[in-house]
């Protein structure tokens, strides 16, 4: 069963959504450390709503941030933990997308996910796994889990959108490779930005780079 989530949200400009961008935040943040890229991103997009949605757990021995799920090399958790947590948070945020694409009242194809680091990750994981496929997928700083399942559990393949640094020292810049490697091996258009001399960030040129992915999937 999945959690309810809160999250942020910001309207379309022209004051009727005809699409939806979801930020899925990182390890350690929440949703308000990427819905201000709505500021950057609404006047470009003005029939876009945004929204930005809270991890379900906190973050362990931490006052503030939460998690998707755990990371073993930074919290000492079991790998099985880590596997547990990502098929819960999957449904977590697949349940929310659906009550917010129910609420603005859009499908599926008008909705883009640009996910971050480990938002990005689950990102990755989850848009594949649904009945109907999203607009298009954005992958920041992040990599795909469990690529030899991809093959044979994706059931849809949206496009793909894969930005890194190549000075990333939090998720190895080598993981863009790997994760736009193992999309385009299963059949999904992947397309493919380098951040150059960023590290585990998003750059203004990713940013630009966003956008214009978003402006050619989203409905207009």
């Amino acid at each position: 069963m999945s959690r309810v989530l809160r999250f942020g949200r910001k309207a379309a400009l022209s004051g009727t959504a005809k699409s939806l961008v979801v930020f899925v935040h990182g390890y350690g943040a929440d949703g308000s450390d990427l819905l201000s890229l709505a500021d950057v991103l609404g006047p470009h997009l003005p029939d876009t709503a945004f929204v930005a949605p809270d991890a379900a757990e906190r973050l362990p021995g931490a006052p503030f941030g939460r998690q998707w799920f755990p990371i073993p090399r930074f919290d000492g958790s079991t790998p099985a933990q880590a596997a547990s947590g990502l098929e819960r948070s999957t449904l977590d945020l697949a349940s929310f997308v659906d009550q917010r694409m129910a609420y603005e009242g859009l499908e599926p194809q008008a909705v883009g996910l640009v996910g971050f680091s480990q938002g990005a990750m689950l990102s990755l994981h989850m848009a594949p796994r649904r009945t109907s496929p999203f607009a298009s997928v954005i992958a920041i700083s992040g990599q795909l889990l469990q690529p030899e399942r991809l093959a044979g559990e994706a059931v849809v393949k949206p496009p793909v959108l894969v930005l890194h640094g190549d000075q990333d020292d939090v998720v190895p810049f080598f993981e863009m490779t790997a994760t736009c490697n193992a999309l385009s091996t299963a059949g999904f258009d992947t397309y493919a930005h380098v951040m150059q001399g960023s590290g585990h960030t998003i750059a203004q040129d990713g940013l630009a780079t966003a956008l214009a992915f978003l402006q050619q999937t989203l409905p207009r």
